[in-house]
């Protein structure tokens, strides 16, 4: 059966024992570079007391928004959010070495991202891969890895096709994200331009991806952002950056395919003013998911319903600052870091696990125009 797969594949991973026993972790934070950043930061974060410290410059690179980490935790890979690379209208990805004992990162090399302004990374399940989503590009790639860690030129680039309905953002493609579904064999693009998720097979030893027939749509002028999937792998949730709104998918796991399930804003019914999404997470244990709204600078927070994957709202919770670009639940499942990239500040906010609230703890951290967060645990 397809679930028992994905639980021995958990596992062999060693998911659960990670989640239960690591307590302390080191935290990366992408950033956009300018006057105050100047690359990519760190800090160090305790489980057991929600507490973050004082950040320090990790490594140094050129608009490092989003990131990546290898299941080995030796290397970190960030894309550059840039419009040229190498004399080329295309950005950049950056491959790290990770020092274990001080965090510090040294950059291995860089390849093209096949696509301007890239804009999200991730490291497929294998390791033996970096996608990254080029959302000035409208296109996603594939780059194989070498067993250092140096990033090899692209296997695959694929060019998004179209347009949607909104003349000043869906003018053309823009690939906002990519993800891989829990058995390595289906890649998801949100593109924020056609009002689709674009389903890609993904063969991870030659690191290549091959259009799938299926695509995930949305109502028009919603604009798909990021995507998230549920931890059973049979749900799947993406944010519509544009309408403001999570929609809920049903994921066949054999066929590759998302069935709608049902669309729910993520802004409070009085408000009034102009806001967008930026991010979407299930949390750990698949009992809840948060969605982030820059504007309203909130945290939306709906219950799943275990059988069937629909989202009842349970409210809102304050980011403490403006913007919030990105958060991550830990891996624990105890605290939200929130990146606020209006007021150059993560805040951590505090999970009731039994009903999913979240509640300001009051601490916050100072890193400039945070984008990204990623969390490393600590052996």
């Amino acid at each position: 059966m397809w679930h028992r797969g994905l639980f021995v594949w958990l596992v062999a991973m060693g998911c659960f024992a990670e989640q239960a026993t690591a307590d302390e972790f080191r935290v990366y934070f992408g950033t956009y570079t300018g006057p105050h950043s100047r690359g990519i930061y760190q800090a160090r974060f305790d489980a057991e007391t929600g507490r973050l410290e004082a950040v320090e410059l990790a490594g140094e690179a050129v608009n490092p928004s989003f990131l990546a980490v290898h299941p080995n935790r030796k290397f970190l890979y960030a894309v550059g959010e840039i419009g040229n690379f190498e004399g080329q209208k295309t950005g950049g990805v950056s491959a790290f070495a990770i020092d274990s004992a001080s965090g510090k990162l040294t950059l291995l090399n860089q390849q093209s991202s096949q696509g301007a302004g890239p804009c999200h990374i991730v490291v497929d399940r294998a390791g033996t891969s970096v996608l990254v989503a080029n959302y000035g590009g409208g296109s996603v790639a594939s780059l194989p890895l070498a067993a250092d860690g140096r990033l090899q030129p692209a296997a695959s680039a694929i060019q998004h096709e179209g347009r949607s309905v909104n003349p000043r953002r869906q003018e053309q493609p823009h690939a906002h994200s990519i993800n891989l579904d829990p058995l390595n064999r289906f890649a998801f693009a949100a593109d924020l331009g056609l009002d689709k998720i674009l389903i890609y097979r993904f063969d991870s030893a030659t690191s290549r991806l091959t259009p799938h027939s299926a695509a995930g749509v949305v109502a028009a002028g919603s604009g798909p952002r990021h995507f998230a999937f549920h931890p059973s792998g049979r749900f799947a949730y993406v944010i519509n950056e544009l309408a403001n709104t999570v929609t809920a998918f049903a994921f066949d796991g054999e066929a590759g395919t998302l069935t709608e399930l049902q669309t729910i804003t993520t802004l409070p019914a009085d408000f009034q003013g102009t806001s967008y999404t930026a991010e979407v997470v299930v949390h750990p244990t698949g009992r809840y998911l948060y969605g982030s709204n820059r504007g309203h600078n909130s945290l939306a927070i709906f219950r799943i319903e275990e059988a069937t994957g629909r989202l009842t709202p349970l409210g809102h919770v304050s980011t403490g600052g403006k913007t919030p670009r990105n958060f991550q639940v830990d891996p624990t499942g105890r605290w939200i870091l929130a990146a606020n990239q209006g007021t150059n500040t993560v805040v951590v906010l505090k999970i009731d696990l039994a009903s999913g609230a979240v509640t300001p703890t009051g601490q916050s951290v100072a890193v400039p125009t945070p984008v990204c967060i990623r969390f490393v645990p600590l052996d």
